[in-house]
């Protein structure tokens, strides 16, 4: 019997150490291929985008568990030349009211406190400006962008919400913390679906959208990847939230949702597909963001307690899948990503009306900071 025990834990500790080190074999991959964070996701210009945040934010993880300063470096130059001595930050036009603008500025809190310099707060603080003044629907949901009224979709949350709570707590604001919290409790409210136990796309409180339900509001889709960015908002603003705060219950309560949603949708490869419920239909693909954000996010909820210990096997399953269906190793020894979805979103010119077909024909790409810098995430949580 201990011997079976024995066998079992090795068995599982194996995938666990190989994760960690194909994180940093990845992030190394990414480096290599993109010499400049500005690179990342394919950048063409130096530029304060949410991608761009996102694969530092990757690095960053990667630079605490391995203490290797390279990564830090990486992240501090890209912050460095985008940010001026005035903390005004390259391309930022905060008319515009873009909630993708706020992603990047989670990296800053630690390039803030690794140099010292002034004007990384600076920039924070220019970010949380445009928080205060950002259009909300009328339960105080901040809409996705200016040009998106009434708008409120799932990606939004992970842009915004944690570095707001993350701004709120290390700075002493607790009525910032209260706020980021209803953005949760509005969007849940709004988008789950208690039939599938999945969260649409988006919502449109004005209900005038050509994609929206004309009685609910929300969009008629269940994208992977949008779910995948609630899951990671979710399991990321907890990091900020006391355990003695009165909303805390419900959002652990979501994270619960989520989990035992996408459960269902799983598919036998480890892997979930664009449209995460219609895996059957022809044109459909099983797609690496929303894999790999999955994979984080269960392995997040299970290390922090959030979520049942069975659902580790749940993000090792993806972890295989995304291995053995979706990684390829180049000549050069680097890792590729595939099929990733470049970008989807709703309305706008041309109009994307978020049918399946609109999800399943957008442009697909290798290495895309998406998945990219989610699946660098998801390896490391595995290992802890």
């Amino acid at each position: 019997m201990r011997l079976l025990l024995f066998v079992s834990i090795l068995l599982l500790a194996i995938p666990l150490l190989k994760a960690q080190s194909t994180a940093v074999k990845f992030a190394d991959s990414e480096m290599k291929r993109f010499p400049e964070a500005w690179q990342l996701d394919h950048g063409k210009r130096l530029y304060f985008g949410y991608s761009q945040g996102l694969g530092c934010l990757a690095m960053l993880k990667v630079w605490k568990q391995t203490n290797d300063k390279k990564y830090l470096d990486y992240v501090i130059d890209w912050a460095d030349t985008i940010i001026n001595d005035q903390g005004e930050i390259h391309k930022y036009k905060v008319e515009t009211y873009n909630i993708d603008y706020i992603n990047p500025g989670k990296v800053l809190f630690d390039v803030y406190k690794e140099t010292g310099d002034e004007k990384y707060k600076l920039a924070m603080d220019r970010l949380i400006d445009q928080l205060k003044h950002h259009p909300r629907t009328h339960e105080g949901a901040f809409w996705h962008k200016l040009i998106y009224q009434h708008q409120v979709w799932l990606d939004g949350l992970y842009m915004g919400a944690p570095f707001y709570a993350e701004y709120a707590v290390t700075f002493n604001h607790p009525e910032m913390l209260d706020d980021a919290i209803n953005q949760f409790i509005v969007c849940a409210k709004h988008t789950y679906d208690e039939e599938s136990g999945l969260f649409y796309h988006a919502w449109d409180e004005s209900k005038k959208q050509k994609w929206a339900n004309k009685e609910t509001g929300q969009s008629p889709n269940f994208w992977g990847r949008s779910i995948g960015w609630w899951f990671m908002a979710l399991v990321d603003v907890m990091d900020y939230v006391p355990e003695e705060h009165p909303q805390r219950p419900a959002l652990v309560k979501m994270i619960n949702q989520v989990a035992e949603g996408l459960l269902k949708y799983q598919d036998k490869t480890g892997l979930w597909y664009q449209v995460i419920d219609l895996g059957d239909r022809d044109g459909n693909y099983l797609e690496a963001s929303a894999s790999s954000m999955y994979m984080y996010g269960y392995a997040k909820a299970v290390n922090k307690g959030y979520i049942d210990k069975k659902y580790k096997k749940v993000a090792l399953d993806a972890y295989k899948g995304l291995m053995d269906h979706l990684i390829v190793e180049n000549e050069d020894g680097t890792l590729t990503l595939t099929k990733c979805c470049a970008v989807a979103g709703l309305g706008g010119n041309p109009y994307r009306d978020g049918s399946f077909e609109y999800y399943v024909n957008e442009r697909i790409r290798d290495n895309d900071a998406k998945a990219t810098g989610p699946f660098i995430m998801g390896c490391l949580e595995l290992e802890k």
